[in-house]
């Protein structure tokens, strides 16, 4: 259902059962792993696709970056310039 290298890959899929009776796949909740990382200051033309292009190679990467970080709403991470964030090792 999902690419080998999604962040949902390896969670566990349930089927339910909606309250008009149809039956859904649904993933259970993902635990964010405790991620090491180094500290870098947002400048202001960041993007969270290319931060992860420059550190992984690979800008489908970048929630790596998000799960290394509290923000719930990914864009967030980003503003204010100058906010320190942490972006994981490879």
């Amino acid at each position: 259902m999902f690419l080998e290298n999604s962040r949902y890959a390896q969670v566990v899929q349930s089927t339910v059962r909606t309250r008009s009776g149809r039956e859904v796949t649904a993933l259970r909740l993902r635990r964010l792993p405790r991620t090491p990382g180094a500290a870098y200051v947002v400048q202001g033309n960041d993007r969270l696709d290319i931060m992860a292009q420059r550190r992984y190679d690979d800008p489908a990467r970048f929630w790596h970056i998000a799960d290394a970080n509290s923000e719930l709403h990914a864009p967030e991470l980003l503003r204010p310039v100058l906010r320190n964030i942490q972006v994981p090792e490879q």
